[in-house]
């Protein structure tokens, strides 16, 4: 199951859906406030394997918690931020040109 930072769209938890992936994010989970590295101890407790983030630092702050919990995977989401649709569509074509792959115990830059 893969976790949205607070800083990713909550709308990604369709769009994810619509691609077999249970998702939920920080937020709806009372997780807002934590920071990084007790977002992912947070995420390791409550089953989640994966956790998206745009915040570029997310890996320098979070790194000592990477190396506690390496079954977790954290990606970076590089594209800009956008209103909904225009952001929906460029993550739905970079979705078609590259899925996002998690690696476990790794933090990954995407696209």
């Amino acid at each position: 199951m893969w976790l949205l930072d607070a800083n990713m769209d909550v709308h990604l938890v369709a769009v994810l859906a619509d691609f077999g992936i249970s998702s939920a994010t920080a937020a709806s989970r009372g997780w807002k406030a934590l920071s990084n590295g007790d977002l992912v101890a947070a995420a390791v407790a409550g089953g989640f394997d994966c956790l998206l983030t745009q915040d570029q630092l997310f890996g320098e702050s979070a790194s000592r918690a990477l190396r506690s919990y390496p079954a977790m995977a954290v990606v970076v989401i590089k594209l800009p931020q956008q209103r909904w649709q225009q952001y929906r569509e460029r993550f739905l074509i970079a979705w078609a040109e590259s899925p996002i792959r998690p690696i476990t115990g790794r933090l990954i830059c995407w696209p």
